[in-house]
């Protein structure tokens, strides 16, 4: 074994001390994302008390169609598609939340592909 002087123990001890760190954060971040549900919990109560773009849909899940249209039309539409599509008419709250799980989503996409620490 080598012997260490003082500056590379620090970077050692940096080192591991980093590593350590990200670990324990990345399995509290999945223990608590796949087994709370409380996290997405919140921000869909929120968003069915704060966007009224959600209520109509609540009330009216899809609009009957001319006869002449597709079936595939006629299917109800996904709820956060219409958000996304309909993204400056929507409120704050629906922004930010969005906006929030959107960053998540394409950052945990382009750092777990390049194998770096993401939950």
């Amino acid at each position: 074994m080598w012997t260490l002087d003082p500056s590379r123990k620090e970077v050692l001890r940096f080192a591991v001390s980093c590593r350590a760190l990200t670990l324990v954060l990345q399995v509290l971040t999945r223990f608590l994302g796949s087994s709370s549900p409380v996290v997405y919990w919140f921000p869909a109560h929120l968003l069915q008390h704060q966007e009224p773009l959600l209520r109509t849909i609540e009330i009216m899940p899809w609009q009957p169609l001319a006869g002449n249209s597709s079936p595939l039309q006629k299917l109800p539409r996904n709820c956060i598609m219409r958000l996304l599509c309909n993204w400056k008419t929507c409120s704050l709250v629906t922004r930010c939340i969005l906006g929030y799980f959107l960053t998540y989503w394409l950052l945990g996409l382009l750092l777990h592909c390049n194998f770096l620490p993401w939950t």
